[in-house]
């Protein structure tokens, strides 16, 4: 709790930089309270909090969901100056919405009843409404808006459908006793629909196909470091709700929603893949492939053990982190460019070697290549999915091998062009040099020492 209230305390802080005409300083005032934040993240949980356990438990999983979501948030606002350079006039506000955005996604690691689940949802979505439409003269940004609000209030109406329901039969909100009420009532027929329908909303939220509709036009048209907020952060906590739900929630009727989710994924990696490779538009790749991660993250629901949630952080970690690489670079392409088709990419390794590098392990590290960290995610997954449903584990792989052709497509045409389409003498911000180098760094020593996270990350 005390994580959050120093969140919550720096983005005011961002914001009112803005009142007084100091929004250049709000990113800053943002990273500082983040850096703050992350070390009381290693600190015990203050006396104080306990009494608030039965809404909100900064459990060990909470804590680690929490620090990861906070390097990755630091890291894109490292990315910000160069990224917001167009929003002199209202940076403060966007810094400060990322901020409590990041304040909903910490109470989605520590919820213990359904009414902070959906405080939790809430305080995530409504931030990112705003943030997908803020680039306020681009047409593409104004229909992603409107689109995700919508999308938004329409799984928020199952959400609350199903929590009706499951109070209207367990008779309470708190989440270990629903846990105990699935054990006992497992045949209880408006629980189990209750269940569905959470389980309908929340992979809404996660985009998980075929309710992923929203989030191609809603990456493509929002901002793009706006939209690397929403690939990682948003996906971390939206995915660990969805998982701390299912599993911990409606454990009890595992049987009754299980089956749903093995065919949801089939569905998203074959969909997703497919149409990933359709694409012209790197962008509009990403966002299918940000689509495709869901259908390996769903493998976790299966074979589920005590390792189950840590395999689920270090995943989330790789993704994320491989996620900025590639953002990254698109987000130096489309200002010079003003388009994110392939051929704007042509011949970037010539121009600015260490992002196109950057970006080309992230991209081999989310299709699962040896040696990255992307690739520990996917066995470590895959190895406790393959025990139970080793069908699903050859679908994610053949998935995995139609995403390396897309991935592949973009490589090719930033390192063997025919012509360099780059002639411009402007260089990259000595920021994303660093932030590449540490990317770079970071996906391959975790690819050969994935034990390095768990020791860094206070397990």
């Amino acid at each position: 709790m005390s994580v959050l209230i120093i969140i919550f305390l720096t983005a005011v802080a961002a914001l009112f930089a803005g009142v007084f005409e100091q929004g250049k300083f709000s990113r800053y005032i943002s990273i500082l309270g983040l850096l703050v934040a992350f070390y009381v993240s290693f600190l015990p949980e203050a006396e104080f909090f306990s009494q608030y356990k039965s809404m909100f438990d900064y459990t060990v999983n909470a804590a680690l969901f929490t620090k990861i979501a906070i390097v990755i948030t630091i890291l894109l606002f490292f990315l910000g100056g160069f990224s917001f350079s167009n929003h002199r006039s209202h940076q403060s506000e966007l810094y400060a919405l990322m901020l409590f955005a990041l304040c909903g996604g910490i109470v989605l690691f520590g919820f213990q009843n359904l009414v902070t689940l959906f405080l939790g949802v809430e305080i995530l979505s409504i931030p990112l409404y705003v943030l997908a439409g803020s680039n306020k003269t681009d047409l593409r940004s104004n229909e992603a808006s409107v689109k995700y609000f919508l999308m938004g209030a329409f799984a928020t109406g199952f959400l609350l459908f199903g929590i009706a329901l499951v109070y209207g039969s367990s008779g309470s909100f708190d989440l270990y006793k629903i846990h105990q009420f699935s054990l006992e009532n497992s045949k209880d027929l408006m629980f189990n629909a209750g269940a569905v329908l959470m389980l309908v909303a929340l992979a809404f939220k996660v985009s998980m196909a075929p309710f992923h509709m929203w989030s191609p036009d809603v990456y493509q048209g929002s901002p793009s470091l706006i939209t690397a907020f929403m690939m990682s952060v948003v996906k971390i906590s939206a995915f660990f709700a969805f998982f701390k739900m299912m599993s911990i929630g409606f454990f009890g009727i595992t049987g009754e929603w299980i089956n749903i989710v093995g065919v949801l994924i089939i569905i998203t990696l074959f969909l997703a893949n497919v149409m990933g490779l359709a694409q012209s538009n790197a962008k509009r790749m990403l966002a299918y492939s940000s689509v495709s991660h869901v259908g390996y993250l769903g493998l976790i629901f299966f074979g589920l053990n005590n390792l189950s949630a840590y395999n689920l952080a270090f995943y989330l970690f790789a993704y994320s982190l491989a996620t900025i690489g590639v953002m990254m670079c698109l987000i130096w392409v489309e200002k010079l460019k003003r388009e994110t088709s392939y051929n704007a990419f042509k011949g970037l390794a010539h121009t600015e070697p260490l992002l196109a590098v950057a970006a080309a392990i992230s991209m081999l590290s989310m299709a699962g290549i040896p040696l990255t960290a992307g690739f520990m995610g996917k066995f470590s997954i895959f190895a406790q999915a393959i025990e139970t449903t080793p069908f699903l584990v050859l679908v994610a792989v053949l998935g995995s091998a139609i995403s390396i052709a897309y991935y592949l497509r973009l490589i090719m045409v930033m390192f063997f062009p025919k012509e360099s389409s780059f002639k411009t003498s402007e260089r990259v911000p000595l920021t994303y040099n660093i932030v590449a180098v540490f990317i770079i760094a970071a996906l391959l020593v975790l690819g050969i020492f994935p034990d390095l996270f768990a020791t860094q990350f206070g397990m």
